[in-house]
């Protein structure tokens, strides 16, 4: 079982821990619906270690991103900017969705999810060695990562770091900046507010215990999972994965297609338009949504399944997301089969909850 710098502190505040892909990592410290809404009305911090930032660096780093993602890393001029992107197979399946930083044009930062990132890692050098022998990609296992998320995060972090309100509270979403040992993002799995914060491992306990000294509250993998829902963010083997376009897993977003530029997968995309969708579902009967759950269209042969659903702490009721024909429009009325019973569902647009405000 693989383990982050901050395990012992996990073990030692008695957190529910189990295996997350081969990572020993906590799943809530008592109370995960404490843990969502504390994120959600105040301050919540995430030991995401798990992830792995890649470093590519060398001359050419650009040329080669721009043929390996879907989105167009031609939009990073500023350094510290961000881009969300998914990294295609030829197929156009998704084999990662992933965040790209520019720190120069010979420096880029790339955060994998945890249980791709073997994958991802071996996916890079092959294509590497084929589109850009010279460059150098390397895993920083040397780095922690901790979100820090919720409306009082960003002051929370300034107590701690010291000066670090001062290059930090004009970062725009999607920008980050280097300041002393910390790599401060302003992004994050929750749609609320904050930083996610790279640091040397060596340093992870004082940073989290500093943290909790100034009332940041520790949170766990379940709140990530519901807050993340709310926020209507995709999660990778769920909502998308090798097999699924993200055309149809609500990524569209993320795809250039307007320019000339080649990358990984945009033949078989151009080749196969989208003939699904990803939509937000609120259930209308008592139950609990939950992924792989088909759904029946009224009037309509096809059908759709649910790809994330669970309880909605800031609702109080459950949601989900679903794939589903083209023909279905927020405000229709579908029928999800639980337990062999159908359960009425309204469509909706997601997210559900940005910023502790519910948008459904």
């Amino acid at each position: 079982m693989k383990t982050t710098s901050l395990n012992q502190t996990h073990h030692d505040m008695n957190a529910k821990m189990v295996d997350f892909g081969g990572w020993d990592m906590p799943l809530h410290y008592g109370s995960q619906l404490d843990e969502h809404h504390k994120v959600r009305r105040d301050a919540g911090m995430f030991d995401v270690s798990h992830m792995l930032a890649v470093d590519i660096k060398g001359d050419g780093a650009r040329d080669f991103l721009r043929r390996l993602v879907a989105n167009n890393v031609d939009k990073l001029l500023q350094s510290g900017k961000a881009l969300y992107s998914c990294m295609l197979n030829p197929r156009g399946g998704v084999i990662d969705d992933l965040i790209i930083y520019y720190l120069s044009e010979s420096h880029f930062r790339m955060v994998v999810n945890a249980g791709t990132a073997d994958k991802d890692m071996a996916w890079m050098l092959a294509k590497r060695d084929e589109l850009a022998p010279g460059l150098e990609i390397i895993p920083r296992r040397d780095l922690a990562m901790i979100a820090v998320q919720g409306p009082n995060a960003r002051a929370r972090v300034w107590e701690v770091i010291a000066g670090s309100q001062a290059v930090t509270e004009g970062l725009k979403l999607f920008q980050a900046v280097l300041f002393d040992q910390y790599f401060i993002a302003r992004t994050g799995y929750t749609g609320e507010d904050g930083f996610e914060i790279m640091l040397p491992s060596s340093d992870a306990v004082e940073f989290w215990n500093a943290l909790l000294a100034a009332g940041v509250a520790p949170a766990g993998l379940g709140a990530r999972d519901t807050l993340r829902l709310e926020a209507g963010m995709n999660l990778y083997g769920q909502d998308m994965d090798e097999t699924t376009s993200p055309l149809e897993s609500g990524l569209g977003w993320t795809v250039d297609l307007k320019t000339d530029r080649e990358f990984i997968g945009k033949q078989a995309l151009l080749a196969a338009p989208a003939r699904q969708q990803l939509i937000g579902l609120v259930l209308l009967d008592r139950g609990v949504l939950r992924s792989h759950q088909k759904i029946a269209i009224p009037g309509d042969t096809s059908d759709g399944e649910i790809t994330s659903g669970g309880f909605s702490p800031t609702l109080n009721q459950s949601i989900a997301l679903a794939r589903v024909p083209l023909s279905i429009n927020a405000g229709d009325e579908v029928q999800v089969i639980v337990r062999d019973k159908p359960l009425r569902a309204k469509a909706v647009k997601y997210p559900f909850v940005r910023n502790g405000k519910i948008l459904v």
